[in-house]
């Protein structure tokens, strides 16, 4: 079938075409009974409006842009979900990028989809040290801008986070609680916000409890299942190994768990491994995961909601979310064996 414009469309309906126009823009000024004749025509063509068209007269669309760094992370589907589950609710359309955790990628979306005119962007930026340009474009253009989980630290407009430092405090109290003294931490890339925030809540917790940390036991990756095995496989071989990992992720920690069953130890006997996420799998890894649940899918939700409000009027002061953490204790942490967390295993490193 050959594409179908307006002017057949009013040609077909006998009417102007200004009044489809008026009709597909739902301006009160048509009458009823117009508006159901031209609506049957439409009906009848299968036509489809041009959403750009569309934002050129209305000057917004009812589009959300989402812009994530790795939807391979099982977390950030979570994220969007949320914030899809608030779009379609409320009459949105969310439009996901996924930007490989590459700067140039994402601003490559961020500049080609600013020309629709979404009503909203919500970004989980790539590199904390860019993007401002591209944002302030956006923000000129009438778009509300929330950021999620990462924020830049000259960011002054609307944010949802998680309460990073908490949560990794009070897991690191809970080891301590159990009896570990010898705790080690997996953390993220420190240049990103969370994982920052979750390293100081790690350290904040030793120093309250007048622990050492030696400087081996903070290991630096990337957050994922391989950065996590690779960085336990390092701590396990340790002469003075740990007896507790506090993963900054809950892949790390996963990572973690079957670095330490290839080492032919036990968690949580040998070792206690604690995440952070609450991600959806974390009941079926094997010991089951202990983890900081950081309510994944409430960050996306409440960012959608921010920017539905603002589109709707909402001139009230910036909005910084911080949503509270809580501990989901499972089967891979436990008290320390003394035994074995004090034998020296076999081809082990020095400290």
């Amino acid at each position: 079938m050959a594409t179908v414009n307006i002017k057949q469309i009013a040609e077909r309906a006998g009417v102007s075409v200004g009044t489809v126009s008026n009709v597909l823009n739902e301006l009160p000024s048509v009458r009823e009974a117009t508006r159901k004749r031209v609506l049957a025509v439409v009906d009848s063509f299968g036509y489809q409006p041009s959403m750009l068209g569309r934002a050129l007269r209305k000057e917004k669309t009812n589009i959300i842009v989402m812009i994530v760094p790795d939807i391979t992370n099982p977390f950030f589907p979570g994220v969007v979900r949320g914030a899809e589950d608030v779009a379609f609710q409320n009459g949105y359309q969310l439009v996901l990028c996924n930007s490989d955790n590459d700067y140039t990628k994402e601003l490559a979306y961020m500049r080609a989809l600013r020309s629709y005119r979404p009503s909203g962007l919500i970004i989980v930026p790539s590199d904390l040290r860019e993007g401002e340009e591209e944002v302030r474009a956006y923000i000129k253009a009438g778009s509300a801008v929330v950021y999620v989980d990462r924020v830049p630290p000259h960011w002054r407009g609307d944010a949802v986070t998680s309460a990073h430092e908490e949560g990794a405090y009070e897991a690191t109290r809970h080891l301590i609680s159990l009896g570990h003294k010898r705790i080690a931490t997996i953390t993220g890339p420190v240049q990103g916000t969370s994982a920052a925030q979750r390293l100081a809540g790690f350290e904040r917790a030793m120093k309250d409890a007048r622990l050492p940390v030696a400087a081996e036991y903070i290991q630096e990756t990337d957050f994922n299942r391989a950065g996590g095995y690779e960085k336990a496989d390092f701590l396990l071989k340790l002469r003075s190994r740990p007896t507790a990992i506090f993963a900054a992720n809950d892949l790390i920690a996963m990572g973690a768990i079957k670095a330490t069953r290839n080492l032919g130890l036990s968690c949580p006997k040998d070792v206690s491994i604690f995440g952070f996420d609450n991600l959806e799998m974390d009941d079926e890894t094997t010991p089951a995961l202990s983890t900081v649940d950081q309510f994944i899918s409430e960050l996306g939700g409440r960012a959608a909601q921010i920017v539905i409000n603002r589109v709707n009027g909402d001139k009230s002061p910036t909005k910084r979310i911080c949503i509270s953490t809580c501990l989901r204790l499972r089967e891979s942490t436990g008290a320390p064996n003394r035994q074995t967390s004090a034998r020296r295993k076999n081809g082990t490193r020095k400290a």
